[in-house]
């Protein structure tokens, strides 16, 4: 299981919340909020959303009651501008890090899990050809709508992926291990084993 299912069960074990950028972009452009409709209209020309506005959504996302008492970033920063953002945000809301979590995985281990991905464009269900198959092959387990495997999930995009990963992301690791944040916890293993190694990493002074 990827990062994602990770930080899911973080969140229940921390009782702090899971705050993805893509769900924070998705939601305020669902309920139509000032800084929703700034990211819809560079979504639907097709452009990145500039990091600055990304700032401000995490901003008034951090903002909410719910993250008061701590909360999982995923997704950002990925790039060394990110970083100065974040520190920005954070110093806004009076919410410094504790960790930087690093999943660490070679690349071929990388590709398999991804490429292997199924999502159900129904109710989102997430299956997996190798690790989590669907009982009925091609076809969701809850709602039986025929799986899909999303462009981003293709072998080649996954290994383009992977360049800008070594281009743009790794210095921002850098930049955590040198202020002493950042844990780097192995991902080959099995989900609970990569959870065990987390908890020990969020632990670990």
């Amino acid at each position: 299981m990827g990062k994602g299912t990770q930080a899911l069960r973080l969140r229940l074990e921390l009782k702090v919340p899971h705050v993805s950028t893509g769900d924070i972009l998705r939601e305020a452009v669902k309920r139509g909020t000032p800084l929703g409709r700034r990211a819809g209209s560079f979504m639907e020309a097709g452009k990145l959303v500039p990091d600055d506005l990304m700032g401000d959504l995490i901003a008034a996302r951090l903002a909410q009651p719910d993250a008061a008492p701590g909360f999982i970033l995923d997704g950002f920063p990925r790039t060394a501008a990110q970083v100065a953002i974040l520190d920005r945000v954070l110093e806004s809301v009076g919410e410094p890090l504790d960790r930087v979590l690093a999943l660490v995985a070679a690349e071929k281990e990388i590709v398999r899990r991804l490429s292997g991905r199924r999502i159900c464009p129904a109710c989102g269900s997430v299956f997996h050809v190798e690790s989590r198959p669907s009982a009925s092959p091609g076809a969701c387990d809850g709602c039986g709508t025929a799986l899909v495997q999303r462009p981003d999930d293709e072998e080649k995009v996954i290994r383009d992926r992977l360049g800008v990963f070594e281009a743009q992301t790794l210095p921002v690791a850098a930049i955590y291990r040198e202020r002493g944040l950042l844990r780097e916890v192995d991902a080959a293993g099995d989900s609970d084993a990569v959870f065990a190694a987390l908890k020990i990493a969020l632990a670990t002074p």
